[in-house]
């Protein structure tokens, strides 16, 4: 009537060793995965506000503007573009740590 131990036994290494696996591995996996979304989507957002803070300088420097960022007004338009670029990440940085009123 009684099952053989050493199968028993083996059968309850394999449960224990499949448990395991489902209980740390898979869900690892899946954090890997939010974590690589996550940092992919930081660096591409990263280059977009870049490549847009350069073409505002561009756009502040170009020809049609006049002389009015010219001769001891020339540091201007990067002041200004550094200004921006810190309300943009000040205003992400307060969006991203704001908390819901339960």
């Amino acid at each position: 009537m009684a099952d053989n131990p050493q199968q028993t036994i083996r059968e309850l290494k394999e449960l224990v060793i499949a448990y395991a696996k489902q209980e740390t591995v898979d869900p690892l996996k899946g954090l890997g995965r939010y974590v690589a979304f996550g940092v992919l989507g930081a660096l591409l957002l990263g280059i977009g506000v870049m490549l847009l803070a350069i073409g505002a300088l561009r756009a502040l420097q170009g020809d049609s503007r006049g002389p009015h960022f010219t001769g001891n007004w020339s540091w201007a338009p990067y002041a200004i573009v550094v200004v921006g670029a810190f309300a943009i990440a000040a205003l992400a940085w307060f969006v991203g740590t704001k908390r819901k009123k339960s």
